[in-house]
């Protein structure tokens, strides 16, 4: 058994890796596979990723795109209801900013749409790979030589003014915490999650010392009789949880598990959201281990963005 305490770390790495990188690394934190990454992995991963259409992984890679079209294009767009997608007219173009799995479903729901093929034919020009089983090479597709893409890359996003910079920079965050903290932070539906799994990480491998890791509770202090019952409570569960997976799947044995358990999440949204998350979790009224996490955060992000936080 190991107790560790909880933290976070912003993605900034990640913002500044390619988005196959990008993919890789988020998507194998749900089976803790992290060990498998090198220098050839990731695209053969983010390939078959995108052929099966595991669409929660593709939801973090996100790109901004400068459009101009004429109006009755940009219409036509709006028209759709496109979800997901974060939409602004500034000076004489268009920005769109989206995720992979949101331009990939806009495109199976309305590829014939000038303005969505034209965008998705920008992207799959660039990485082919994360359209697999979606792109159909533009087949009975008008090209409008009127419609114009460009990329935004990273620098031009975070020098956009402010309204429009709290709407299209996103931010990724690992939080290291318990299962009673990640069961509030997925009730954010505008963020994207993916997280370990208890369903097929085999707590019982070498990978994980042969032993459950737990979140040190900030309710009880060490030495206390309070912090001892609760010490001995997951010292009994992880017995228990072990046993089990000598005869059960790591899906069956993980039903005896507690929130106490430590996890990983990866937490992505825009820093509009950001602002909402931390006016709710941060507030004397939030649960005290959402807290521990949440105000250090704040700040952490009110130092980067102080024009939106």
């Amino acid at each position: 058994m190991q107790i560790i305490d909880p933290s976070y770390e912003i993605q900034d790495d990640l913002d500044r890796a390619s988005l196959v990188i990008r993919l890789e690394a988020c998507g194998r934190i749900c089976y803790k596979s992290e060990e498998k990454i090198d220098k050839d992995s990731a695209l053969p991963f983010v390939k078959k990723i995108a052929e099966h259409g595991h669409n929660s992984v593709m939801e973090m890679a996100v790109v901004t795109l400068g459009v101009k079209c004429s109006g009755v294009q940009f219409d036509a767009l709006l028209a759709l209801e496109p979800k997901y997608l974060f939409i602004d007219c500034l000076d004489d173009e268009i920005l769109v900013t989206a995720s992979i799995r949101s331009f990939r479903e806009l495109y199976q729901r309305a590829g014939q749409t000038p303005l969505v093929a034209a965008m998705v034919r920008f992207l799959v020009s660039a990485h082919p790979y994360l359209f697999e089983g979606v792109w159909d090479g533009g087949h009975g597709q008008e090209v409008v030589s009127t419609i114009e893409v460009r990329k935004l890359e990273l620098t031009a996003v975070d020098a956009l003014p402010d309204e429009y910079l709290a709407r299209h920079r996103f931010a990724g965050v690992k939080f290291i915490v318990n299962r009673a903290v990640t069961h509030e932070i997925v009730r954010h539906r505008p963020c994207s999650f993916l997280q370990e799994s208890q369903r097929y990480c085999r707590y019982s491998q070498d990978k994980f010392d042969n032993q459950v890791t737990f979140i040190k509770p900030m309710f009880f202090e060490e030495g206390t009789v309070e912090f001892g019952l609760w010490q001995r409570a997951m010292e009994e569960t992880e017995e228990i949880y072990l046993k089990l997976l000598e005869s059960s799947t790591p899906q069956a044995a993980r039903t005896v598990l507690p929130n106490s358990c430590k996890t990983e999440i990866i937490v992505y949204c825009n820093l509009a959201e950001w602002k909402h998350i931390f006016s709710l979790r941060t507030v004397p009224a939030a649960e005290p281990s959402m807290r521990e996490v949440m105000i250090p955060l704040a700040a952490e992000m009110k130092e980067r963005y102080p024009a939106v936080f």
